[in-house]
C-alpha cells in the first residue's frame, strides 16, 4: 500500500499538512488512495484502531500519521493519538497545548473529554501525549491502555496511534497486539532489509497484522 474538549482552530502548522492546505496536490491524491486502501482492508470493520510506526527513527511517521488522519477525517470521524511519549511530535504539527494528554488520561490526573482537541479540521479530534512519563513501556502496556482503546473505538470510526520504532521500543510491540492494524512507515533510501525483515518479525511475534508500508520520500 503505496485512523469540554479544547478546541484549536488555525493555529497548526499548516504548511505541514499538505492533506489539509493543498487538497488538490498529487500528495494529497496519495493520502486518499491510502486511505481507500486501509477502508478496504479494514471492511470487516465497523470501527477500527490502527498503529503507525517505523523499523528505526526519522522516517517521518509522525507526519505521516498526521496527514493521513486529516484525509480520513474528511470522511469519518477520527481520533489521532500521539502514543511516541519519549519524542512526542503531534502536538508540534498541529500547535496545541501538550500540557495534558495521554499520560494525564492514563494515570487518571485528567478526564478523557478533557484531554482531547478538536483542531477544526473534518471530523478530528486529537489526544497529545501530555506529560513526560519516567516508564512509557508500562503506563501503554497497563490495563488502564487496554480500557482506553475499548473505549475510545467505539466512539470514532478510525484511531490511528502514533508510535515509536518497532524495533527499539517494547510499548509498540504491546499496543501493535491489540490494534486491528499496523502501518510500517520506512523512509526512501535509508530502507535496510534487515530492518525491514526483522520489524515484521517482531509483529509476528506480537500476533500483530501488518496491513502495508507506506514509503516516505521525505
Amino acid at each position: 500500500m503505496m485512523l469540554s474538549k479544547k478546541s484549536q482552530s488555525s493555529a497548526f502548522k499548516k504548511q505541514s499538512l499538505i492533506a489539509y492546505s493543498n487538497p488538490n496536490s498529487l500528495i494529497s491524491d496519495q493520502f486518499r488512495t491510502i486511505r481507500t486502501n486501509i477502508q478496504f482492508l479494514m471492511k470487516e470493520k465497523k470501527n477500527y484502531l490502527l498503529l503507525i510506526t517505523s523499523a528505526e527513527q526519522g522516517t517521518g511517521k509522525s507526519m505521516i500519521a498526521a496527514n493521513l488522519a486529516t484525509s480520513i477525517a474528511q470522511k469519518q470521524r477520527v481520533l489521532l493519538i500521539d502514543a511516541n511519549l519519549r519524542s512526542p511530535f503531534i502536538h508540534t504539527i498541529f500547535k496545541l497545548s501538550n500540557k495534558v494528554g495521554l499520560t494525564d488520561v492514563l494515570e487518571r490526573t485528567a478526564d478523557l473529554v478533557e484531554a482531547i482537541y478538536q483542531p477544526a479540521i473534518g471530523q478530528l479530534e486529537i489526544l497529545t501525549s501530555g506529560k513526560p512519563s519516567y516508564n512509557p513501556a508500562e503506563l501503554l502496556g497497563s490495563d488502564t491502555m487496554i480500557r482506553l482503546m475499548q473505549i475510545i473505538v467505539n466512539r470514532y470510526d478510525v484511531v490511528i496511534i502514533d508510535s515509536p520504532s518497532v524495533l527499539d521500543f517494547t510499548e509498540t510491540r504491546l499496543m501493535a497486539n491489540r490494534c486491528h492494524g499496523v502501518v510500517l512507515v520506512l523512509k526512501q533510501g535509508k530502507i535496510k532489509p534487515q530492518q525491514l525483515i526483522e520489524a515484521k518479525n517482531i509483529l509476528d511475534l506480537a500476533h500483530a497484522k501488518l496491513v502495508g508500508t507506506i514509503i516516505n520520500e521525505k
